[in-house]
């Protein structure tokens, strides 16, 4: 049974930090899927960027976005999602190599934004995938039903645990 985890919590805590840290501790995988970073001008957060593990890096949102979609301040463009992130997990859509593992940073408003990556998450979670995602705490539909499912684990990120997290995570998926 494939190892499904979603690393759960607030804005801030250190999901990213404690997914990209992962990705660079995997020495026996490589994960396919991206990351998100706040976009900063001096002190103030205008946007988030959508950077892929192999590199690629696109705008996913920005004050200065027309949207829709919006979330918040954020216009979002849902181009990125469909373009860039598709791309990057299209390697586990048709057929994946055993072994296969996806990196998700995040399961949230603005990149759920787009149907198709919905509709790819769901693929993912009936594959032959492992998976580690991270997820908003707030409730939402479709990321709440994606919790309830059977074999998901969900792990809270805190400030207590995110440093080590990423070395523990690493060691159970290269076992």
């Amino acid at each position: 049974m494939p190892t499904r985890i979603m690393l759960e919590g607030r804005p801030g805590v250190g999901k990213t930090t404690a997914v990209r840290r992962l990705a660079t501790l995997l020495h026996t995988r490589a994960p396919v899927g991206f990351t998100t970073e706040e976009i900063r001008e001096g002190s103030a957060r205008v946007g988030f960027a959508l950077e892929t593990l192999d590199g690629r890096r696109a705008v996913l949102a920005h004050v200065t976005f027309p949207g829709p979609p919006r979330v918040g301040r954020y216009g979002v463009d849902p181009h990125v999602m469909d373009d860039l992130a598709l791309s990057a997990l299209a390697p586990l859509s048709r057929n994946p190599a055993p072994g296969a593992l996806a990196l998700i940073d995040e399961l949230g408003r603005m990149e759920l934004s787009s149907p198709a990556f919905r509709e790819a998450v769901g693929e993912l979670l009936t594959a032959d995938v492992d998976l580690v995602a991270t997820v908003h705490a707030h409730h939402d539909p479709f990321t709440d039903a994606l919790k309830r499912r059977a074999g998901i684990e969900v792990i809270q990120v805190t400030a207590r645990n995110r440093d080590a997290l990423p070395g523990d995570l690493a060691a159970r998926l290269e076992t």
